[in-house]
């Protein structure tokens, strides 16, 4: 599949600039979950099996798309999910910037509250954004896990994996995946925890997700939130055995297929059209919005790094001007995420012409407001 077969699956209306939210459903995805829906819903005799099928189908795809092997993987229906399995298995520190999204430092707390096994220790950061120097500078003896998010959902910064495995040796690295999946062509083999949810840039719908696991870190967690189909046995009655070994213990329960089958066609299509043909559009679309940006005088407070970023960019108009900018965009039917005093614009690899004019359209227009 070429990049222009792909682009074609994207289905939504121009103005749309916030897949670091969620990204609308691709039609692969959708095509595949109307399709077990369907089969869902009529019942016929006989076609159950390909329910049964997607588990194994949706670990080979996430396999494809990070090097781990598939009987290293498993479903969740969520990154948070995986965030939980990965912290409450923890014995020991695991460093981490507060400044994280809520899903990261919020698990480690709990587990600590709950278990009372694992410790946050807070790394002081720049703005939000993890270096492998700041972590080499902040390590201590007690560590056992460094946390860190691929790319950061405020920041759009994207992280040196790689450095940070470098700095930190054998200790734990996990990955929250979530804002560069589908879009970074990342070295996730370099980390021993990969989580991600479907919902963003796979464009897979709420209910997708993962979590990939290295050697190191199916022997050193600890599978708290093991369910029975977390097990060695089919239905374990009148007893309970222990987790099955690998990633499999940290099932909680039976996944949702539809879910499975969405997130393994977005994922087998991205493997095939090729992540970093993927990202070299995506790259494109994010310089034109930082030149639409710099055209209008908007201050950019994410990276204009290629290196250090990915499909983010932030910009902070005037503190008292932040509202009217939101308005703009709005009205010009331009979908984006304002937080914190900033505006957060995410494009994908389909964003074209008509969105960067109704981009344009909004930034005229708040110009000639806010110098009334």
């Amino acid at each position: 599949m070429g990049i222009d077969a792909f682009v074609n699956g994207f289905r939504e209306e121009p103005g749309y600039l916030d897949y670091g939210r969620f990204g609308p459903l691709s039609q692969v995805a959708a095509e595949e979950g109307n399709a077990l829906t369907h089969v869902l819903e009529r019942a016929r005799h006989g076609s159950s099996g390909v329910f049964a099928e997607q588990d194994a189908r949706v670990r080979e795809a996430a396999s494809a798309l990070t090097g781990f092997p598939a009987e290293q993987i498993v479903f969740t229906p969520n990154t948070t999910s995986g965030l939980m399995h990965a912290m409450f298995g923890l014995t020991g520190s695991v460093l981490l910037s507060p400044d994280e999204f809520p899903s990261v430092p919020i698990a480690a707390v709990r587990a600590q509250e709950a278990l009372h096994t694992v410790q946050p220790v807070w790394l002081e950061t720049d703005h939000g954004k993890v270096t492998p120097g700041q972590i080499r500078d902040q390590i201590e003896s007690g560590v056992v896990a460094v946390a860190v998010s691929l790319v950061d959902s405020r920041t759009g910064y994207l992280a040196d994996i790689e450095g940070i495995r470098q700095v930190i040796g054998d200790r734990l690295l996990i990955v929250d995946a979530i804002q560069g999946f589908g879009v970074v062509d990342a070295p996730y083999q370099a980390a021993d925890v990969v989580v991600t949810g479907g919902q963003k840039w796979c464009r897979s719908g709420w209910g997708t997700g993962f979590m990939a696991l290295s050697e190191r870190a199916i022997d050193r967690l600890t599978p708290v939130f093991s369910g029975y189909s977390a097990t060695e046995e089919a239905e374990p009655w009148g007893f309970v055995p222990p987790p099955a070994p690998g990633a499999k213990a940290f099932r909680v329960t039976n996944p949702d297929p539809i879910a499975q089958a969405r997130f393994a066609a977005a994922m087998e299509e991205l493997a095939e059209v090729g992540v970093p043909a993927v990202n070299a559009v995506v790259a494109e679309n994010v310089s034109r919005i930082i030149d639409l940006a710099d055209e209008f005088a908007f201050a950019v407070a994410s990276s204009r790094n290629e290196h250090e970023r990915a499909g983010i960019v932030v910009i902070e108009p005037p503190e008292d001007q932040v509202t009217l900018l939101t308005a703009s965009l709005h009205n010009h039917g331009v979908t984006a995420t304002t937080r914190l005093g900033q505006v957060r614009l995410s494009a994908h690899a389909a964003t074209g012409a008509e969105t960067f004019d109704m981009l344009r359209s909004a930034f005229i227009s708040f110009g000639t407001v806010a110098t009334y």
